[in-house]
């Protein structure tokens, strides 16, 4: 989970896949990296790379590839009397799709 710099909310990403707080503030950074290194006495330090996507997982099937995991996140896209729109985003391919109900 991330916060913004500016105004301390949380920042949840956009349509584009942007990670934006609600402030007006953008992220430039899509996930976090984890950086791991490991130093045995006989071996080498080894870097590792983990990429964390930060948002909750789904069951919803892709439209594109038919998978049948996603992310998601909501976003208030219409007045504010009207339900949020859900976003997904496709574990596998990346499609990004969104559910007005």
């Amino acid at each position: 989970m991330m916060f913004c710099e500016k105004c301390g909310a949380m920042i949840v990403p956009n349509d584009k896949g942007q990670l934006k707080c609600s402030c007006g503030y953008k992220s430039k950074q899509k996930s976090l990296v984890i950086k791991e290194k490991t130093n045995n006495h006989n071996s080498k330090v080894e870097i590792v790379d983990k990429t964390i996507e930060t948002l909750p997982k789904t069951e919803a099937e892709c439209p594109k590839c038919g998978h049948n995991q996603a992310f998601y996140w909501t976003a208030q896209t219409r007045s504010a009397d009207e339900a949020e729109t859900l976003f997904f985003k496709c574990i596998k391919c990346n499609h990004q799709w969104r559910d007005y109900s």
